[in-house]
């Protein structure tokens, strides 16, 4: 999903998409349905760096998933539901507006708690709040796919943040997935060497801890690599006989979200 930010908008996007944005989002004001902003728009506000605008990302929980679709259908724009365990779509002409209620791999689930430590910004001359850096982080650090890797918007947000982002928080978003956290911040050391500062000595101390003592390898016969890339770790589960980590007791993902979720590889 991608975004630009409130100046990209205004270059980029023609009048009649920031009208149906702008609609959007005072429209979810005015039904009073808890929404976030995310996708460029929030990145540009929090590291400065702005993208180009395609669409508008919007973070729902997925308790508010239906009532916003009926707002929306009520107000004359087509909605859809694509992805049922991640994603809704609005659409007015050739644009679109993402409902996201969850993450691709049924991770980064929309709770309460994404909208603890928000921040209030102005999108399009209308007063929202931006996802925090945090769950962006969180959601971020598991898109590896082939065609698109969010590492360094993962390392421009701890670049900016540092010491001051919530690192208790970071660390209970991720739990058992701890090591795609470490990746990155073994990362962030190699791409920045002069700010290794930003990161906490005590959260490298505890991911490094974990990393020595988590041995010996688990028996159990579960590829993990599909939460991170939906297509580039199929052959592990088919060819392999590799567990599927989407699918429970391990993740949340249904078979046939798995299903629809990778029928649309090649669409991108």
């Amino acid at each position: 999903m991608t975004c630009g930010s409130p100046a990209a908008a205004t270059t980029h996007a023609d009048d009649l998409a920031r009208a149906f944005y702008v609609d959007a989002l005072l429209q979810l004001s005015g039904a009073n349905i808890p929404f976030l902003v995310g996708g460029a728009f929030a990145f540009a506000h929090h590291t400065g760096i702005e993208r180009d605008t395609k669409d508008l990302d919007v973070h729902l929980r997925p308790q508010d998933v239906s009532r916003a679709l009926g707002l929306f259908r009520s107000l004359g724009y087509r909605v859809d539901l694509p992805y049922p365990h991640w994603l809704a779509k609005v659409h007015h002409g050739s644009h679109f507006i993402d409902l996201l209620f969850s993450s691709g791999n049924g991770v980064a689930r929309v709770d309460n708690r994404w909208f603890d430590r928000t921040v209030e910004h102005e999108v399009l001359g209308v007063t929202v709040r931006l996802c925090p850096p945090e769950e962006m982080i969180w959601s971020k650090a598991f898109v590896q796919e082939r065609e698109r890797f969010d590492g360094a918007d993962v390392l421009h947000l701890i670049r900016r943040f540092g010491a001051s982002l919530d690192w208790e928080r970071v660390l209970d978003r991720f739990g058992e997935y701890w090591r795609v956290l470490f990746s990155h911040i073994v990362l962030f050391g190699f791409v920045y060497p002069n700010q290794r500062h930003q990161i906490p000595t005590w959260v490298v101390d505890k991911l490094t801890r974990r990393f020595v003592a988590e041995q010996p390898e688990p028996k159990n016969y579960v590829c993990y690599g599909t939460l991170l890339s939906r297509e580039q770790y199929l052959y592990d589960i088919t060819d392999l006989n590799y567990a599927d980590a989407r699918i429970p007791p391990v993740g949340r993902m249904t078979p046939h979200d798995i299903e629809i979720w990778q029928a649309a590889i090649g669409e991108r």
